[in-house]
């Protein structure tokens, strides 16, 4: 297989590749760096990167990549029990870190490569590596035991970026600005290895602000891409900054993804800048599965339509496909294609378990899907999905409906056990004014007048703020322990 990234040889040399704050390298330096380190770390199986948000991040990974070795990003907030199951799980041969970083003592029995910048090596072609190699092991957050290791190939990678470069017209001349980690899909992926195999630009904030956004989108960036707690934030600060709003509406691209965004959040944004924000759906396991088109309908609350080269399925519980696509038959996703990961590392009995018979992956989301394709999440099987009175229910609209009233900045919806309705709706609650919460009989009223008198949550909680992960995704089994 090629490379992934060809402008790396054949690409404009002085071209600025990366970006990070006031620190950046040219394509040529870029070619430069990951081939000095390269050579360095040639003949490891897996090799371990300390994922800063940093230049040296992407060099790191890219280095390993062009050596065709597999890339173990390491989240540098995980605790000590968890490096110590995924240093020992993936074995790494070495952890490549930039200069000066501090290291935890689970990092310190391994030889430890410093990234350089400034590195004099030769740009060297790409070591020969099939589509099936390695590209990625990327660990999924244990929520019902230690992370597992998704194997991803480099055909996955090459699959996904081409196949997202179609959906959203994506080319060299864009310029991608974000400020997500880079120890996982989004952010590393799509947001570093997405520009770069396109020979276009990335610009990382170090750290989300609106102002960050502002500047670089009206310094002549083209794409912006976030989850959801940074798209609220963004819509939260336009009212009161017109420079905003203006940067925003002139980016060609507003992409939301990792977690689903409030349709009020949607509106908001759309209604100050004139531009829709465009979702799309995807996993560590699956990399990307549906997007809305650049050249579509952006619909807020849906994710779009497969993108090209990947199969996807409603099944019932039973496993049988749903034929009728009505936009009301709630299903559970299933996947089948090259953005698939190959397996769990040192897990046969959970990759097994992953996969139907004939080669379909089990996603464990919940969805809809409209008549002409579009697909709308409603949430997780084993957290979203809830079934009260002999309904199906999913979380998602309801969280939706009840960021529509005036008093609710945020909100999350779980099950409980009912003796009568076999699972209740259950509101998790952050208000708008906390001296003032809206009261329950009032939000459950809400709620039953914009979707169905069944879907009223039954019990309302009050918070200070819900717990989320470093994605932004709302921590709901946490929740369910308050």
């Amino acid at each position: 297989m090629s490379s992934l990234f060809p402008a790396l040889a054949d690409g404009p040399h002085e071209r600025v590749a990366l970006r990070f704050g006031e620190r950046s390298l040219t394509y040529g330096r870029l070619a430069a760096a990951t081939g000095a380190l390269a050579g360095r770390i040639a003949g490891q199986r897996r090799v371990a990167v300390w994922a800063t948000p940093t230049l040296e991040t992407a060099v790191a990974v890219v280095a390993i990549l062009e050596a065709g070795i597999a890339a173990v990003p390491l989240n540098p907030k995980s605790g000590e029990k968890e490096l110590a199951h995924i240093l020992s799980d993936s074995a790494p041969g070495l952890v490549l870190a930039a200069p000066g970083d501090q290291l935890p003592d689970a990092l310190k029995e391994f030889e430890r490569v410093d990234v350089e910048l400034e590195a004099d090596g030769a740009p060297r072609s790409a070591a020969e590596a099939s589509g099936e190699d390695a590209a990625l092991v990327v660990y999924t957050s244990g929520t019902t035991g230690p992370p597992k290791g998704a194997v991803l190939p480099r055909r996955a990678l090459a699959h996904t970026l081409d196949a997202l470069a179609d959906a959203w017209q994506w080319t060299e001349d864009d310029v991608l600005v974000h400020g997500l980690p880079l120890f996982h899909v989004h952010g590393l992926v799509l947001g570093v290895l997405g520009p770069l195999r396109r020979g276009g630009s990335v610009r990382h904030l170090g750290r989300f602000t609106p102002e960050g956004v502002a500047r670089e989108l009206g310094d002549g960036a083209t794409m912006l891409f976030g989850v959801p707690t940074m798209y609220h934030r963004i819509a939260q600060a336009l009212p009161d900054d017109p420079g905003l709003a203006q940067a925003l509406g002139g980016a060609r691209l507003l992409v939301s993804g990792s977690a689903a965004l409030p349709v009020h959040d949607h509106e908001r944004i759309a209604a100050a800048t004139g531009r829709r924000v465009i979702e799309r759906y995807g996993m560590t396991e699956t990399l990307m599965n549906t997007s809305i088109r650049a050249d579509g309908k952006a619909r807020p609350g849906t994710v779009g339509v497969p993108l090209p080269g990947v199969e996807l399925r409603l099944v019932e519980e039973d496993g049988t496909p749903i034929t009728a696509y009505d936009g009301e038959t709630v299903g559970e996703i299933q996947v089948r294609g090259a953005n698939l990961f190959t397996e769990y590392l040192n897990r046969p009995d959970a990759t097994e378990a992953a996969f139907t018979a004939d080669g379909w992956f089990r996603t464990g989301d919940m969805a809809v899907r409209d008549p002409d394709g579009y697909v709308r999440i409603v949430g997780r099987k084993a957290t979203d999905l809830i079934k009260s009175g002999g309904y199906k229910i999913g979380a998602g609209e309801i969280e939706n409906a009840l960021l529509e009233h005036p008093g609710v900045r945020e909100a999350a919806v779980t099950g409980e056990p009912d003796a009568d309705l076999g699972e209740r709706i259950v509101a998790w609650v952050v208000p708008a004014d906390p001296e003032k919460p809206p009261a329950a009989e009032e939000l459950a009223d809400h709620v039953a007048r914009r979707l169905a008198p069944h879907k009223r949550p039954r019990t309302v909680h009050y918070l200070d703020a819900l717990p989320r992960n470093d994605m932004g995704k709302i921590m709901k089994r946490a929740l369910s322990r308050a």
